[in-house]
């Protein structure tokens, strides 16, 4: 996979994974616990789009 593709895959999941946290958050009676996973889900995410994306400013 290029890495560009790769790069808007992630991207795209940690777009979808900030529109679960909102929905949940949105919930009455909202999950914490879930809230808090999906937020790490997401930082992961964000790091490897990071890291990523500074391999191709190399």
């Amino acid at each position: 996979m290029a890495l560009s593709a790769h790069l808007a895959e992630l991207s795209e999941k940690h777009r979808l994974l900030e529109r679960k946290i909102e929905e949940e958050m949105a919930r009455p009676g909202a999950d914490d616990v879930q809230i808090t996973k999906l937020k790490l889900q997401k930082l992961k995410l964000k790091d490897e789009m990071a890291k990523l994306q500074g391999q191709t400013r190399h």
